[in-house]
Order: C-alpha cells, then structure tokens, then sequence
C-alpha cells in the first residue's frame, strides 16, 4: 500500500535496479560559488554539467539525492516536443521566439541521446522512437495535423497503418498510430545518476540531504542556508519542479504537483514478451487521461498513467493501470505484477514549461507537463546558457515572470474535478 513517498520510491522497478549512486554528502560549513542550483533533477543536474564543463564552479543543493523525485520515478520515455503542436505554438508567441521554442523542444529528444553518449552514460537508452496511437476518429485527425505540422519542418513523423500499428505495438485495440522517430527511452534514474556523476567529473558539488530553508539576497550575491551549511552565490537556478517549496516565492504557486504512477511486471517469458512492442518502441496515447507503456531493457512490461493525492485512491489508480494492461494484452494476466510506484510532476496553466526570472540573479525552470524527460534536459543547457551570459532575448526559451496561479489553494479539489471531467470525456469517446 501507498502510504508516503518513501514507500512509493521504495517499489520502484528504477530503484530496484539502479546502478551506484555517486558520493553525494550533505553540506557543512559555508561555501561560495558561481552557480547555486537547487534541485538534483534532470534540469538540475543538466545545468550543472554543462556549468561545470564551462568551468564554473557549481553547487548543487537537494533535500534527497539525485534522481529522488520524480526524475528517477518517471516512465522513462524520451518525447520530443510540448503539448502543443508547432503552429500553435508559433500563433502565440510569434515566429521568432516560437521557432526558437520548436526547434529546441523538438530536438530535445536528440538532445538527450547525444548527451548520454558523449558523457557515456549507461541508463539503457535506446533511440527506437515514440509511438502515439489513437482511438478514434478525433484522435486521428488531431494526430494527423501533429504528424503534417513537424513534417513541414523537416522532422522524422509518419502516420502508421492499423497493419502496422498491431505489428509495432502488439495490440490490436488501435485503429491506428503516429511514430516520432526522435523519441526512445532509457532507464530515467540510472540517466539522472549519470548526469550527477559527470557534473562530479567535470568539477561540480553536489549536496544531497541538503533541503534549502532560507534564501538571502547579500548585495548582488545570494546566500542559501541549509541545516548544515551556507552557499554564497553569484546567481541560483530553481530546478525544483514537482517539488518545489516555500523558499523561494512565489514559485510554489506557479506548478500544481500531480502524482504520476506506474507498475510493472516481472520479466516477461519470451513467448510473451516477443508478442508486446516486439521492437522496443515506447508508447503514450491519445486520450485526455492516457496511458504510456513500453518495457525496459530486461522485458519487463511497465504501463503508468495519473494517480491521485491519497494513497487509497492512488492504490486504486495502479489497479487500474494493471486492468488497462490485461486489456491491451490478455497474456499479461498470467504474469507477477512486482512493482508500482509514482511520483510528482508538476502542471501549469497554459501547458507551457515555464523559465521565470525570480528576481536578479535567480532564474527557475519548471512545469514540463509529463514531458520532463526529454525538455528538462534541455532546458537544463538553456539555465546554463543564460547563468554563463547570454542574454535573455537570444535563450532558446523564452523568459517571463513568475505568474501565481489564482486560487492556488484550491489545487487538489480543482485537480481532482478535472480528472474526473476528462475520465467522463474519454469514456465517452470525445
């Protein structure tokens, strides 16, 4: 049963086969650097490399361990792109900046794959692409513009048959797919403990059991206290996400954290596994409420999809996953469900991650939208980028001010009507 957040870490099949953790202490004393990063994430700790080989001096600060959160808990898919689809995107931003956004949330998912192979981190990736099938006639269509719109600019997408659908995936409950073939995925702690040690390697401090509580403006410097120690920075990176606190405001109101969940099997028998994702793509669909499923490098079979605030419905949710699996695949009733765990993502209004400007010298990247793994790595360069000077008009994203969500407090009731509005509309087929 779910009870905290340690216990759902705790029957995590990424925890349970995760390589060594590098050496990660909590700070004592008072240091000083250039670069102050709170957050061991995927942002984080791709900021802190790419700092690092930059040659400044980084710190990096987090109340666990890197990977804990929601970066060493999510699925594991690699899915280039935002929420919204390239048009769309460049109609409200306009064409300068919202090219800009496209092309690097487009190419976030090279971005990832060439990362882990030139810092040779070994987290299973596998570059097999990302699969978005559809369920009926409106799914179809939207998914269709999708595939049209980045092919006009050039990007690796096609429309797959109900023939090939079935041969890609396995199931025959699609009328039909989009492929991405940017996409994968990997093994998302082992990634995150990867990016961790190489930030090490290339110079960088990293702090575990190191929760920020204060946060000081010291003239043009920032000074973060933790329990047992002080960092004297030049400027701080917000890397929070899914986890972000009070400590510096009003960053806590901007995300609405979202428990995401998974379970997983056993490894499969080969007379099982071979008929499911026979060539190792990673799949998420297209209802408002979907599902995502793949299996890892072992063969076991993984789905996940929303869970909720309260471990009894939480508890629930991953026999739902369970039942949506047998569905998909009848053979997996036979199969040891081993594993279920899940954590916070974090939501914004507009479905747009958002890079806020704090205050002088404190930028924060946050709110992915269940596209963390993909965007956060790059938006960690983006940090880099703009804490080593580049200016804020020539970032790859665009910079706003942090907006406070209104009536923030309402966040969970608000959530949970949502989710039951959106499971009405997909039971209904709109």
């Amino acid at each position: 049963m779910i009870q905290n957040e340690e216990a759902v870490i705790a029957n995590s099949l990424w925890t349970a086969t995760a390589n060594p953790a590098p050496d990660c202490p909590p700070l004592r004393g008072k240091v000083e650097c250039d670069v102050a990063v709170i957050g061991a994430g995927f942002t984080g700790l791709s900021a802190a490399v790419h700092l690092a080989e930059r040659g400044k001096r980084v710190v990096v600060l987090d109340t666990h361990t890197p990977g804990w959160g929601a970066s060493g808990r999510n699925g594991g898919q690699v899915n280039p792109g935002l929420k919204e689809d390239p048009d769309t995107i460049e109609a409200q931003f306009g064409p300068k900046v919202g090219g800009r956004m496209v092309a690097m949330s487009g190419g976030a998912g090279q971005f990832v794959f060439d990362l882990i192979a030139r810092l040779n981190i070994e987290c299973d990736a596998k570059q097999t692409g990302w699969i978005q099938p559809v369920h009926n006639e409106t799914a179809d269509a939207v998914v269709r513009r999708r595939v049209e719109q980045w092919s006009r600019r050039g990007a690796p997408l096609r429309m797959l048959d109900r023939d090939m659908t079935v041969a890609l995936l396995g199931t025959e409950l699609y009328r039909g797919a989009m492929i991405d073939e940017r996409g994968g995925n990997l093994h998302p702690l082992n990634y995150a403990l990867g990016l961790a040690d190489a930030a090490i390697r290339a110079g960088a401090d990293i702090h575990g059991g190191s929760r920020v509580i204060a946060h000081e403006v010291r003239g043009s410097d920032h000074l973060l206290r933790t329990e047992g120690g002080q960092v004297l920075a030049r400027k701080v990176l917000v890397c929070t996400n899914g986890y972000t606190s009070s400590v510096v405001p009003p960053m806590d109101r901007t995300v609405v954290p979202i428990r995401s969940i998974q379970v997983a099997t056993d490894i499969l028998p080969p007379e099982i596994g071979s008929r499911i994702l026979p060539q190792g793509h990673s799949a998420s669909d297209s209802r408002r409420l979907l599902v995502y499923f793949r299996k890892d490098a072992a063969g076991r079979f993984i789905m996940g999809g929303r869970g909720n605030y309260s471990a009894a419905a939480t508890n629930r949710q991953m026999q739902v996953l369970r039942d949506a699996s047998i569905k998909l695949y009848p053979q997996l009733r036979e199969v040891l469900w081993r594993f279920a765990w899940g954590g916070y993502v974090a939501m914004t209004a507009d479905h747009y991650p958002h890079l806020n400007l704090v205050a002088p010298g404190v930028m924060a990247a946050m709110g992915y939208n269940g596209r963390g793994v993909a965007v956060a790595s790059s938006m960690g360069k983006v940090l880099a980028d703009w804490a080593t000077g580049t200016p804020e008009g020539e970032l790859d994203y665009p910079v706003t001010p942090p907006r406070p969500i209104p009536f923030h407090f309402l966040r969970k009731p608000a959530v949970i009507a949502t989710v039951a509005w959106s499971r009405l509309q997909d039971r209904l087929g709109r």
